[in-house]
């Protein structure tokens, strides 16, 4: 079965029977035309991969597709062949590399981080030697200069100081490449088939010269596998990825390795390196590589695909995607087409070029995932460790599922522009659900579930995926297990293991809360037992609305009580979220700025993380003037000035999620025009172009589509709902494309660098006088239409009766 390309996004400025949603107020004034910046502007022109490559944001620059499997990408090295000093293989400021890996995840946190499997470098000179011995990456490894180096969607050029260089460009699943030698020296391509990001289990490699062709696998997995917290729990393999390689022409020599040994003239070799690091990994491995006589042609062309059912599965998928003809500029060109169709979901007028550049490199790196692990022919490798086929009406098996981080942002806009691959997704999900006991892993890698973060992120999900509409999947079964997860006690959620940071258990201590309705940090086999309870308060909100939705009121009523259970972790007495004891007593001793009882942040951060309720939480802290004062301070210093980059415990953090939301706060709190203040500041100082251009871990798209939320002026309030929160956009018109239903334009003619406050709106051409819709402009469209000021409008959307639950 292939894949369906998702449908050209209609011209743009078309616009449907339907919905609009536009920012122009004043009546009489006519809806601009909407095109690009330039007749020939394309979107994809406006990315640059190298975005979020610094600053810790851990995207790579590699080419890749949208969704797509294959992800080829530098693999760097710092002198140490068991890392990278990057979590995802590459960081702008390491320019030495040993290979150019065939699979990426981008922007998760963990160092090293998943995948980077099959590193394939093109070596001037013989191989005298064992790779796996050169443990320093002194030999067999090269540098390079940025100057040399060139990544746009789909594509990537790299010249190395050695001489040799490389062009990539890809399909979904497989790729092509021409790798330039110099003419007067020898020419090898090593495969380092055991020299995954985390290491592997097992590998081998054959090389058949009659054939012209390299295959091979590598048994490996270990996501988050040597970090302290837990990360033993996970030094354990859940994929085997295949691939196949052909070349255009004869090897003039060729041989293998295993750990020290060399064997020239071999073609074939097995072994893995394990999933230690340091000197307990080092010299371990295997590989092989072919030589070519460049004497007369110094070019190499080779055609790989790739598979994680087998090395049928690869052969046949590249035989699908890559014509035998295929140049790699044509895969290029195709590539830069597939992606301006997924971008043109999305296509906005005026702003800057740096404007539109971080706006659609964000929207790049939000639709990197989810990613394929089906087969051309809809085999895939399940989380059994069994091959299964997609459902009935399932077009993909997706995975790489950062949910901890992707239920707050991502996934929403996800569903909002590309619902049919959203529900796919959940369907995926669903899918290993059942293959894994009932169990909803809360990050799913590959095949692999590694039980990373906390909460219950799953049921945030589907929930969303439901309530902003997303019906393609079986969402009756998919509600009655996550309901089954989050109301019978599991064995798992006893277990300890992996804790902190991985542990096993997806409602950890299950019986314990329900009693207590509190995770308690003593016996809570968690994380941290506040944050537990935040999560699982959140989760079972969306899951109460879900079940509003489906028409099951009795059980609605269960989980709208417990997504108030937050209030058991606030201590009115310090005005913060704390960790509690099984006996009820607050965990002493106590700061805001502590992470004690938390994950991967402070309670002066997590505090605030209650989007279901946030009247109840203001409420706790004194009223709503109370809590939007502690907000302010939330943002900004002791003297008044903004503190919103980061590093500050008692403050906003903008590098992970647990607070991420809290910008949107004031529009609940009857302050918007702080909500639109802190935004603008956000966006104009801590995102941008160059390398630095995020914050922090992109996680997946997280970071990104928050980007391109409130680059939009819209942002989701609380998930497992279809409300949007209400902002100031950063530019002057923009038109979301959704396949198969209304579209939505968005318009504030006077968007610009100073013009960042609403000053009035309009809906359907009838005066706004609320910073949020609710699910109809979703579900049936409508027209939002904004003025925009220099100065903060304190009267608009603040009356008490009118503001965001």
């Amino acid at each position: 079965m292939r894949l369906q390309r998702p449908r050209a996004a209609r011209r743009f400025g078309a616009r449907s029977a339907a919905v609009l949603i536009t920012t122009v107020l004043a009546v009489g004034v006519p809806f601009p035309s909407v095109g690009a910046d330039g007749p020939d502007e394309r979107p994809s022109s406006l990315v640059d991969p190298l975005i979020g490559s610094a600053n810790g944001g851990n995207t790579y620059p590699g080419a890749t597709l949208p969704y797509g499997m294959i992800a080829w990408s530098p693999t760097s090295t710092t002198g140490d062949q068991t890392s990278t000093g990057a979590a995802n293989g590459y960081q702008y400021g390491v320019t030495r590399i040993r290979g150019l890996s065939l699979t990426h995840v981008n922007g998760a946190g963990c160092n090293p981080g998943a995948a980077g499997d099959v590193p394939i470098m093109p070596f001037v000179g013989d191989v005298t030697s064992s790779p796996s011995a050169d443990t320093k990456d002194a030999v067999y490894a090269a540098d390079f200069t940025h100057a040399d180096e060139k990544a746009t969607p789909g594509r990537y050029t790299l010249g190395l100081a050695s001489g040799a260089s490389a062009d990539l460009a890809v399909g979904e699943r497989a790729g092509v490449a021409d790798f330039t030698f110099p003419a007067d020296r020898p020419a090898n391509l090593l495969f380092r088939v055991s020299n995954s990001l985390n290491g592997s289990e097992d590998a081998h490699v054959d090389i058949d010269a009659a054939h012209r062709r390299v295959t091979g696998w590598v048994l490996t997995g270990a996501f988050c596998g040597r970090r302290a917290n837990g990360g033993v729990n996970n030094r354990k393999s859940y994929y085997k990825l295949y691939f196949s390689a052909s070349f255009d022409r004869a090897f003039s020599s060729a041989g293998t390795w295993k750990d020290a040994t060399l064997s020239p003239g071999s073609t074939s070799a097995s072994g893995g390196e394990g999933y230690a690091t340091g000197a307990d990994r080092a010299g371990r491995g295997s590989g092989g590589w072919v030589g070519f006589d460049t004497h007369s042609d110094n070019d190499v062309h080779m055609r790989i695909g790739i598979s994680y059912v087998s090395l049928g599965g690869a052969e046949a998928n590249l035989r699908e995607e890559i014509p035998g003809h295929a140049s790699v500029r044509q895969v290029a060109d195709a590539g830069a087409r597939a992606w301006d169709r997924e971008l043109a979901a999305v296509r906005v007028r005026g702003g800057d070029t740096a404007r539109r550049q971080t706006f659609y490199t964000a929207l790049y790196h939000a639709l990197m995932q989810p990613n394929l692990i089906s087969d051309a022919d809809g085999r895939y490798w399940g989380m059994d460790q069994r091959v299964h086929r997609l459902a009935r009406g399932q077009r993909a098996q997706y995975s790489d599922f950062s949910g901890w981080d992707q239920y707050r942002a991502q996934i929403q806009l996800l569903a909002l522009l590309k619902p049919t691959v959203a529900g796919d997704f959940a369907q995926s999900l669903y899918n290993f659900a059942r293959q894994n006991g009932g169990v909803w892993d809360r990050w799913v890698h590959i095949s692999g579930a590694t039980h990373v973060m906390t909460g219950d992120p799953s049921a945030a999900t589907l929930a969303t995926f439901y309530a902003m509409g997303v019906r393609n999947f079986d969402y009756e079964g998919a509600f009655d297990s996550l309901v089954r997860q989050a109301t019978v006690p599991h064995p798992d959620g006893l277990s300890d293991a992996g804790c902190p940071g991985q542990c096993v258990g997806q409602r950890p201590n299950l019986a314990q809360y329900l009693s207590s309705h509190y995770a308690a940090q003593d016996v809570c086999h968690c994380w941290g037992g506040a944050a537990e309870t935040l999560e699982d308060a959140v989760a079972d909100s969306a899951l109460a609305r879900w079940t509003r939705l489906l028409g099951r009121d009795t059980k609605a009523k269960v989980f709208t009580e417990r997504a108030g259970y937050w209030r058991n972790v606030f201590d009115p007495a310090t005005g913060y979220v704390r960790a509690r004891r099984l006996d009820g007593s607050w965990v002493t001793p106590f700061s805001p700025g502590s992470d004690l009882g938390f994950a991967q942040g402070t309670s002066a951060t997590y505090t605030w993380m209650v989007p279901q309720d946030v009247q109840g939480l203001a409420e706790a802290m004194g009223g709503r003037e109370a809590a939007a004062t502690r907000l302010d301070g939330f943002f900004h210093n002791a003297d008044g000035s903004w503190s919103v980059r980061g590093g500050d415990p008692l403050r906003y953090d903008p590098t992970n999620e647990p607070g991420i939301h809290a910008p949107w706060l004031y529009n609940a709190l009857g302050q918007p025009w702080k909500t639109q203040a802190t935004v603008r500041r956000i966006v104009d100082t801590v995102y941008g172009t160059g390398p630095s251009g995020l914050p922090g871990n992109d996680d997946l798209g997280t970071m990104s589509a928050w980007y391109v939320f409130s680059a939009l002026g819209v942002y989701p309030q609380t998930p497992g709902t279809a409300t949007l929160l209400l902002g100031a956009p950063l530019f002057p018109a923009a038109v979301v494309d959704r396949p198969g239903r209304a579209d939505l334009v968005i318009t504030a003619p006077r968007a610009d660098d100073t013009h960042a406050y609403i000053d009035a709106a309009r809906l359907d051409g009838r005066p706004l006088q609320q910073s949020w819709t609710d699910a109809g402009l979703l579900r049936t469209g409508g027209r939002l239409d904004f003025r925009l000021t220099e100065q903060p409008n304190t009267e608009w959307a603040t009356n008490p009766g009118t503001l965001p639950k």
